[in-house]
């Protein structure tokens, strides 16, 4: 049976979302994370040397990193599910956006975290000023004008696709929707992109998705 250690409020969401797509037995494992840091528990470094989650045990394979996870799981138990056929247009959107998720789109958003946090930090009181200074220009001319345009992308894609490699739901659909939450709920969509949020709508009524919530708990991907 598949074994997921699953952090709460992480991308190991995605993986639960996935096992339950594909119907796949498996046992969940929880990790709550440390309330003052945020960050993971040491005793996820038993699991994987890195210590961070998501990370999965099938028999003795060992996999962590959640795209890895992800593409571990549909080659090795989808039965030709979620993945479109090789050498399609469907397949190269597909590869596209499985590595836009990490690749491209979290860098921004992980960015505009640090820089939000920067800008709340206890510092000392004639330094506050000029760490807010800092941290709101570099989210004007730097994070905030490349989110924007990442997700003016993503709206044009979506306004043409239902889903991200195409007319199905696929596995590149459960990569890509951390990211695009992330950026719901901590930068906010604004009513600016109509396609996204549809594809929101359509993500969060799968069945599949809702029992992922049952089985990880609470899942908040705000700050």
């Amino acid at each position: 049976m598949i074994t997921l250690h699953h952090l709460e409020n992480s991308r190991s969401q995605r993986v639960l979302w996935l096992l339950e797509e594909l119907g796949l037995p498996y046992e969940v494992k929880r990790y709550a994370r440390d309330p003052k840091t945020m960050f993971a528990p040491p005793e996820l470094q038993r699991v994987h040397p890195l210590g961070k989650s998501p990370v999965i045990s099938d028999g003795d394979v060992v996999v962590a990193e959640s795209g890895a996870i992800v593409e571990y799981l549909v080659d090795s138990h989808g039965q030709g599910r979620l993945k479109p056929k090789g050498g399609t247009k469907e397949q190269r959107r597909y590869t596209y956006w499985m590595h836009f998720a990490e690749g491209s789109a979290m860098p921004f958003l992980l960015l505009k975290l640090v820089f939000d946090k920067v800008s709340s930090a206890p510092v000392p009181f004639f330094v506050r000023p000029i760490l807010k200074g800092v941290a709101a220009q570099v989210g004007k001319s730097f994070i905030t004008p490349n989110l924007q345009r990442q997700f003016a992308f993503i709206e044009a894609e979506l306004q043409a696709n239902e889903w991200f490699a195409g007319k199905a739901f696929s596995a590149a659909d459960i990569q890509m929707s951390y990211p695009v939450e992330a950026a719901a709920q901590r930068a906010g969509l604004d009513g600016k992109y109509p396609a996204v949020a549809g594809w929101l709508a359509r993500i969060h009524a799968r069945p599949a998705y809702q029992r992922a919530l049952v089985a990880g708990g609470p899942y908040d991907v705000t700050p």
